[in-house]
């Protein structure tokens, strides 16, 4: 049996500091809105980032139910472009390091995969990890998208989370490290993203620009996204001219509306302004909620700096 380390080959060329938050998003069996393969295709175009790490495809993926693109260009072949799964060293808009992994999902060896990904993060110390999904909702398009939020990161799932359903899920290899991840008690969370069924086969750019705010809500990290929200924009207008000229779609749409804001309003998140009772927290608790935050970067400064 292979080690789990196998499955990957490590870019000797880059030095990753350690301590930075560790964000993923793989494309599987379900991607709506194609939240997540717009999330890694902006931030690896528009981000600088190095190759840290890239997984053997020959080994995880299963060629013939994902077959990769090849360009025949009238009389030969042009062009041949592999399906990719690597992890990279990238760089918010403030130069913030931080880990992605970004690909296809492995279709095998899943257990192997998540432990090649847990010694990763133990490598690197990873301070947390993030990671996005996208599936369809019966939800409006006029409404903001909401998210379902796992992991052990309470304060997102308390100020975030409109969805806490128990129920069933086809599983991914995302939620598996998740799983294994809370065992350990290491900080993680995942965001799944609610998109309104009818744009689920659609680019909705608005898919990806609520995985970018997901992930600086937990990370702190800042992604430009002008370019995302004109599209979104120029796609939202596009799809109200559809809807106002077809009275089944907009008696859909109103449906939706009025049922999201009917749930919505017996299950708001709590605000991350309140306390437990939805009290506002006095000048004095908020200037010594402050001095433990700056305590702690310093205390976590000071260890990366020893290292």
């Amino acid at each position: 049996m292979r080690h789990p380390a196998d499955l990957f080959e490590l870019n000797p060329a880059v030095e990753v500091p350690e301590g930075l938050p560790l964000v993923a998003g793989l494309t599987g069996f379900a991607d709506a809105g194609a939240g997540v393969s717009q999330l890694g295709t902006y931030l690896l175009g528009t981000l600088d980032s190095e190759v840290v790490a890239t997984f053997d495809a020959d080994i995880l993926l299963d060629y013939r139910a994902r077959r990769p693109i090849i360009y025949f260009d009238q009389d030969h072949l042009a062009d041949y472009q592999p399906a990719t799964l690597k992890l990279y060293l990238a760089y918010d808009e403030l130069r913030q390091p931080f880990l992605l992994l970004s690909g296809f999902e492995p279709d095998f060896r899943w257990e192997a995969f998540t432990e090649a990904v847990l010694g990763l993060i133990e490598q690197y110390r990873v301070r947390s990890v993030t990671w996005v999904h996208a599936i369809p909702m019966p939800v409006p398009h006029t409404r903001p998208i909401g998210v379902t939020v796992s992991g052990n990161r309470s304060e997102l799932i308390e100020t975030m989370s409109v969805w806490k359903p128990q129920t069933q899920v086809p599983g991914n290899a995302l939620h598996l490290l998740e799983y294994r991840l809370q065992h350990l008690n290491h900080p993680t969370a995942g965001f799944v993203l609610l998109i309104p069924h009818y744009l689920a086969d659609t680019e909705y750019p608005a898919a990806a620009i609520a995985g970018l705010d997901s992930i600086s809500a937990a990370t702190g990290l800042i992604f430009p996204s002008d370019r995302l929200r004109q599209e979104d924009r120029d796609f939202i207008a596009n799809i109200d001219e559809q809807v106002a000229g077809n009275a089944e779609l907009a008696k859909l749409v109103g449906t939706l509306e009025e049922r999201h804001d009917t749930y919505m309003e017996d299950n708001q998140p709590r605000s991350p302004l309140t306390d437990r009772d939805g009290e506002l927290p006095s000048a004095d608790e908020i200037a010594a909620e402050l001095e433990n935050f700056l305590a702690f970067r310093r205390h976590g400064d000071e260890e990366n700096g020893d290292r």
